[in-house]
């Protein structure tokens, strides 16, 4: 099996020792390096495996172990010193040898660690479809498609073989443009565990699946994500149990903009109140057609400013009346619509429609009560609209 192979030291004389070693391998590619220029050759060397030269490096073979977490890194050393082995196992290491570890066997034992990085590789290789396909982020371990990964997990969770937490994630209105998505990710992705499912829903926006917890678990772990941002980030959870993928989605965004809105130091966003706040149903109508056009019209504004342009060849339109309010997304060959309806001023529906052509149209409805109806939870919905037009159209 021919791999990549890197010696990392700060002694010379090691590499040429262990090109000796490796004598036998002549169909390997082999780099040096010393412990300075790793930095910026993390690229090359995060599917390689990497044999170090810890003598008189302790200190820098153990940063190196936490940097490149993952990678299967051999650490080579002049005796056996216990502690400093156990040290690298806890920090990652794959192997350790010594000067006394036989030619034959050193050869032996670098071939799993050639298995991973070859698997390494690969997987690389696949991130990278993936990345172009708009699957996942570019810099970090999130799902861009998340409908297809929720809908994926529940088949695995409504059947009772795992148990979860779902949670949306979200900064203010004041503070979402301070962020940088790359920020936000980063932060949680270093304190959620690797089975863990983080995924974009909009800009700066979130879902995430937390597996075997319980939400009181969860505010706790979020409590101390939260001390890590410069500035304050709200999140909704809910406890999976046989939702659809609509319905958890909802559900979430609910307790995220309730987080929101019950937050003191923002002002309180603009909401519809039932039928039952009011004695007079002229006068009910007439709050309820006054407060539901000054919700949609800044949003639909918003959205229509912030993406037109964005994609060739399709056009953004909007329509707004008493009790109905319309976003429209047209091409030449389809029509998609966000369609905002009042029926008896009793609920919100909105119906999504994507038509590709006469024969291939998708639907759905999601059904609010009136008080649940804000700016920042219909902001989200139209955002992940947009999104799913934008997968189904293939734009990148």
């Amino acid at each position: 099996m021919a791999g990549r192979i890197v010696l990392i030291s700060n002694d010379s004389n090691f590499f040429e020792y262990i090109r000796q070693k490796l004598e036998a391998r002549k169909s390997d590619e082999l780099f040096t390096f010393s412990f300075d220029n790793v930095p910026e050759k993390l690229q090359l060397i995060d599917t390689s495996v990497l044999i170090v030269n810890s003598e008189n490096a302790e200190d820098k073979t153990l940063d190196l172990l936490k940097l490149l977490r993952g990678t299967p890194v051999i650490v080579f050393a002049y005796n056996e010193d216990e502690v400093f082995r156990r040290k690298c196992y806890r920090s990652g290491m794959f192997d350790f040898m010594t000067i006394l570890t036989p030619d034959a066997e050193f050869r032996a034992r670098i071939i799993p660690a050639l298995t991973v990085s070859s698997i390494l590789e690969k997987n690389k290789q696949y991130r990278e479809i993936l990345v172009n396909d708009n699957y996942i982020s570019k810099n970090n371990e999130v799902f861009l498609n998340y409908g297809y990964i929720i809908d994926k997990e529940l088949e695995v969770i409504n059947s009772g073989k795992k148990n979860a937490v779902f949670a949306a994630i979200a900064p203010n209105d004041k503070t979402k443009f301070m962020l940088t998505a790359n920020m936000i990710e980063t932060v949680i992705l270093d304190n959620i565990r690797r089975n863990d499912i983080l995924m974009s829903y909009a800009p700066n926006k979130y879902f995430l699946l937390m597996y075997d917890t319980n939400i009181k678990s969860v505010e706790t772990l979020w409590e101390k994500i939260s001390k890590n941002f410069p500035q304050k980030i709200y999140a909704g959870f809910v406890n999976i149990s046989n939702q659809k993928r609509q319905q958890l989605v909802n559900e979430a965004l609910n307790k995220l903009h309730s987080a929101i809105n019950n937050d003191k130091n923002i002002p309180l966003a603009n909401t519809i109140n039932s039928i039952e706040s009011y004695t007079n149903f002229k006068l009910f109508r007439q709050e309820f057609s006054k407060k539901f056009e000054q919700i949609i019209t800044p949003v639909f504004y918003q959205i229509q400013q912030k993406y037109s342009g964005k994609f060739a060849g399709i056009s953004l339109q909007q329509e707004i009346s008493d009790g109905l309010g319309v976003f429209y997304i047209k091409d030449k060959v389809s029509s998609c619509s966000f369609r905002i309806t009042t029926p008896g001023y009793s609920k919100i529906n909105i119906d999504i429609t994507f038509q590709r052509t006469s024969s291939n149209i998708d639907a759905k409805r999601i059904t609010l009560e009136p008080d649940e109806f804000e700016a920042g939870m219909l902001e989200d919905l139209l955002e992940q609209f947009i999104l799913e037009y934008k997968r189904g159209a293939n734009y990148d």
